[in-house]
């Protein structure tokens, strides 16, 4: 059932099993799990679908096995997902390609659209254009107080799942969760544009690699190039516009020029690479972005927020039951088994990428080694273990 046609005012003092707040991949792969597990699921959105998003577009191996394994493998292809094969990286005039195997990249809008409804099919109640604040825990419950267009309504929930993005952690009262960027943390841009020549080539992710940023082009299943840029907060500030901040990047990177990037209307993102405390309290858990987040480069993103919201269903679901304070460290401790430790190499690569030489160096080594470089991607994109009950 989607409810965005009601008020807030419809769901006035109204008790769920779990309330999910934000509909992201992460979000939406966790309201499906529980209605699936016949919990009473409302899922809010603080913007109306479908809704663009700064993200790179790409479901890399681990993001497509994280569908197939809730029973919506076939969702990417359904909604006409291109297949990756491929990543090509240009740095000071040097190039490299490197395998990119079983990936796909689809428009977020319609990834998002398809999650949430997914999540409707399987029995959340789906209302958008509602912010949702999470409030105290009252005789068992936490309230939730959802806003809408200045509307207001108390609900409750056995359990709140957090997923509202980066940096969107929203409490009132004394209590709250904390969100910090790291030191040097980039800032993300995105947008649209029409295929260029020199990036008209299906499967492939291009990236361009600069001294304070990158930028990454694939062709979409509409036949646009998606934006996703990842820029230092000097290059934004001193260049002007995020067109111009990726344009310097292009050249230096070796790449041509594409004008239609001045044209296009940007989104911006809060610093990227953040840190999140805590993940978890009484009656709450933090998930997907807003739980923490490193600079992904092909896919990595989306299937750290379908991973999460997968790992995080048991919990909810125990904590529906009866609440345990143990719940709270399970789940610090799953998040850095399953999510943590999945970012280090991104951490790893981002670092590198800050450093010319390393830089220069990192790419002459992939040309001379293709094995070692496969070897890394491979890494990156291996499929998580099994989940085990929690």
């Amino acid at each position: 059932m989607t409810a965005s046609g009601l008020s807030v005012l419809d769901f006035q003092d109204e008790g769920w099993d779990v309330i999910v707040l934000g509909a992201g991949p992460a979000g939406s792969i966790a309201a499906h799990q529980l209605a699936s597990l016949g919990a009473r699921t409302l899922l809010v959105e603080k913007k109306c679908f479908p809704r663009r998003k700064v993200c790179g577009a790409c479901l890399n191996i681990r993001a497509i096995e994280a569908l197939k394994s809730v029973a919506v493998g076939n969702l990417v292809n359904d909604l006409g997902g291109t297949a990756l094969d491929e990543l090509e990286v240009r740095f000071s005039g040097r190039r490299v390609r490197l395998p990119l195997p079983g990936g796909m990249a689809l428009s977020r809008p319609r990834l998002d659209a398809a999650l949430a409804e997914a999540a409707v099919t399987a029995g959340a109640v789906f209302l958008q254009e509602t912010e949702g604040l999470v409030g105290p825990v009252q005789a068992r419950t936490r309230h939730v107080v959802m806003v809408q267009k200045g509307r207001r309504a108390t609900v409750r929930a056995r359990v709140v799942l957090i997923a509202t993005g980066l940096g969107q952690v929203r409490f009132y009262g004394k209590e709250g969760v904390h969100s910090q960027p790291l030191a040097g943390s980039r800032c993300g841009a995105g947008c649209q544009v029409a295929m260029v020549p020199e990036m008209d080539r299906q499967g492939t992710v291009f990236m361009a690699v600069g001294r304070r940023g990158y930028v990454g082009f694939v062709r979409l299943e509409n036949g646009e190039l998606n934006v996703a840029a990842a820029f230092e907060k000097s290059l934004l500030r001193n260049s002007g516009s995020p067109a111009a901040a990726a344009s310097q990047i292009l050249q230096e990177s070796g790449f041509g020029a594409v004008p239609e990037l001045h044209a296009a209307c940007w989104q911006g993102t809060v610093p990227l690479s953040r840190r999140t405390h805590p993940i978890a309290g009484d009656r709450f858990f933090v998930l997907g972005d807003a739980s923490g987040y490193i600079e992904p480069f092909t896919g990595e993103g989306i299937a750290w927020a379908l991973e999460a919201g997968l790992d995080v269903a048991p919990l909810a679901t125990r904590a529906v039951d009866c609440w345990d304070p143990s719940l709270t460290l399970a789940w610090t401790v799953i998040h850095e088994r399953h999510m943590a430790r999945n970012q280090h190499l991104c951490r790893g690569v981002t670092s590198l990428l800050r450093r010319p030489w390393l830089t220069r160096a990192a790419l002459e080594m992939a040309t001379r080694m293709p094995a070692l470089a496969r070897f890394m991607i491979d890494r990156v994109n291996t499929v998580s273990p099994p989940r085990q009950p929690s």
